[in-house]
């Protein structure tokens, strides 16, 4: 084993790639290391939310990497939400990328822009090479690979997912709840004349069966989204995704599925953000799991990232695990009222849902808080 790294960032998705350039930009002189190998299939869109707060962060690691992004991705002007097919809430709102909260593109073009930031900084990087050891001390972590690889680090940055091999290896746990009710994301690709972009959320689609469905707008296509009701078998659902598309989605003739797949919410925390000798540092999926709803789980992830290679740098890992679980716990409860603003779970509930409806074309207040379904109620401070 050579002499260790400042800092090992394991981990070469948006948070991890986030970390090491994070780490870059403070000097650390970052290796980050990445189990699947660099032409490895990344399908699907993933998180398609990029926030403003996340375009910050970024620029400020790597300038203009944030105001590439935005301009790379898509900025809807409109919301509009329908109760069984009867519109109930309609905003529009300027959609000027450099302004706007948020872009809308595939995780993988994120990924992308990341890549290339990282190779032009000199972040070393070693690909298909899965981190199957982490035995972290007082003085430094040893991390050894499939390959039999051998590294020390000083520090080591996690951002290896849900299923990390860090966490599990320094044994700190998930704590949380996974809903039962399924749902069924599909991507779509723009037609030839791509429909105008806009945020639809139905309550009761009437063309769905009277689940609830999604439909969100991204660089390039559009994401659906639709709600499992009890019995359904989404997997089903999914494969069969080109029958029932073209009445879910009329504004893209002959809809063509380009990735589709079956999810359940996640809310979920890890009793600790970093372990015991406070060599090891938990980021994003690694920390914690959340619906994906608005991309909470990757904005957060960069947060956590930029803010553990700042830890690192100031010695501040103790103060590090404790804000950005703090961060974390105030997204899940977040997610946690989307979701159950989503789901109605209670009858009590049901009916709100039901009399706001009724009551949305005379009173605007009941249309805008059944247009908040998909985010949940505003808690306020919370930190991505």
């Amino acid at each position: 084993m050579s002499a260790p790294e400042p800092v090992v960032v394991v981990g070469a998705g948006p948070v991890g790639l986030s970390a090491a350039l994070a780490a870059h930009a403070l000097g650390l002189r970052p290796l980050l290391l990445e189990a699947r190998t660099r032409t490895a299939e990344r399908p699907g869109s993933r998180a398609v939310f990029v926030h403003r707060a996340t375009l910050d962060r970024l620029d400020a690691v790597r300038p203009g990497l944030g105001t590439e992004i935005a301009a790379r991705g898509l900025v809807w002007d409109t919301r509009r939400t329908l109760w069984a097919g009867r519109q109930v809430h309609l905003r529009t709102y300027p959609a000027d990328p450099a302004t706007a909260p948020f872009t809308s593109l595939p995780q993988t073009v994120v990924e992308d822009l990341l890549r290339r930031a990282c190779d032009e900084a000199g972040v070393r990087t070693l690909w298909g090479d899965p981190v199957r050891e982490a035995v972290p001390s007082s003085e430094g972590v040893r991390l050894r690979t499939a390959s039999g690889a051998v590294h020390g680090a000083r520090h080591v940055i996690a951002a290896d997912g849900a299923r990390s091999a860090v966490r599990e290896a320094v044994g700190i746990g998930l704590d949380g709840s996974t809903s039962a009710t399924e749902f069924v994301v599909v991507d779509v690709a723009d037609g030839e004349r791509p429909a105008r972009p806009e945020r639809v959320f139905h309550y009761r689609h009437p063309a769905a069966g009277g689940r609830h469905v999604l439909l969100v707008p991204f660089q390039g296509g559009w994401r659906v989204d639709v709600q499992c009701r009890p019995g359904d078998d989404a997997r089903h659902l999914a494969a069969t995704a080109r029958e029932w598309l073209p009445a879910v989605l009329p504004q893209v003739p002959g809809p063509e599925v380009t990735w589709s797949s079956v999810y359940r919410f996640q809310l979920r925390v890890a009793a600790r953000f970093a372990d015991a000798t406070g060599r090891v540092l938990l980021t994003g999926e690694a920390a914690h799991l959340l619906p994906p709803f608005g991309a909470r789980g990757m904005n957060s992830g960069v947060g956590d990232a930029v803010a553990a290679a700042r830890a690192v740098r100031d010695d501040a890992v103790e103060a590090y695990a404790r804000e950005r679980r703090t961060a974390a716990e105030r997204n899940v409860r977040a997610a946690g009222a989307a979701l159950d603003h989503l789901l109605a779970p209670r009858p009590g509930l049901r009916l709100l849902q039901r009399s706001a409806a009724v009551a949305a074309p005379l009173w605007p207040r009941a249309g805008r808080w059944l247009d908040a379904a998909p985010y949940g109620p505003r808690i306020r401070k919370v930190r991505y």
